[in-house]
């Protein structure tokens, strides 16, 4: 009994779960974001943080040491999750291992092409279990996004569906990005331009996203008793 009872408290529960541990909307957002700011922090900023702690300028060019701070602020979000609920997000964690890969080969090999394909993994790799999942009849969302909305058997189909194809587009979009600026600019500039829109670019396409599928998310979400909502 025990050891049940800590193995549900190490990894998320499912969508369903109501007395699942919560964290504040803004702090949520501070500890997800976080980490993305500090690595386009350090991709603009990595010649100046060389030169205040010379210890960074061992990691290489400044993609390198926005990667390295990357890395440790990604790893500090889950400690501080885990510190709060006690609980590991899936999605989070999923990408801290991605990370903490991909950015130390990067950083070896000095070889950015690692954490460039950083997001097309994550992406490539959400968008597969999402849609296998889907085929086996298992709507895998409310674990792979903490959802926080409860909705009826076929409004988490729908909805794992469409996630499942925007995670594959946004693979494809990550791709055609960095290696379309790698092939057109220097690769400094290429670098910072690549981090501007892996911080706003793909936000705003998954806010747009998200907004598109309000609609349907209220037609099949469900009551506190599970019930259809009104």
């Amino acid at each position: 009994m025990r050891k049940e009872s800590m193995s549900q408290h190490i990894i998320e529960p499912g969508p369903s779960e109501v007395k699942k541990p919560q964290v504040n909307p803004l702090l949520k957002m501070a500890l997800e974001l976080g980490p993305l700011l500090i690595f386009f922090f350090g991709t603009f900023k990595g010649e100046w943080l060389a030169a205040q702690f010379p210890v960074l300028a061992g990691l290489g060019k400044p993609l390198f040491i926005a990667t390295a701070l990357f890395m440790v602020a990604t790893v500090v979000s889950l400690v501080i999750s885990w510190l709060l609920t006690r609980t590991i997000p899936l999605m989070p964690l999923v990408s801290a291992v991605v990370v903490l890969v991909f950015g130390a080969l990067s950083i070896w090999l000095q070889n950015d092409t690692f954490i460039k394909m950083k997001p097309t993994i994550i992406y490539t790799l959400f968008g597969a279990v999402l849609l296998g999942g889907l085929a086996f009849g298992r709507p895998l969302l409310g674990y792979v996004l903490d959802a926080a909305f409860r909705l009826d058997d076929e409004g988490w189909r729908k909805l794992t569906f469409r996630w499942g194809l925007f995670f594959l587009a946004s693979a494809v979009v990550n791709e055609i990005v960095w290696r379309g600026l790698a092939a057109l600019l220097p690769a400094a500039q290429a670098d910072e331009y690549w981090a501007g829109f892996k911080l706003f670019g793909f936000t705003i396409l998954t806010v747009i996203f998200i907004f598109t599928q309000m609609p349907m998310i209220a037609r099949h979400s469900l009551d506190g008793e599970g019930k259809p909502g009104e």
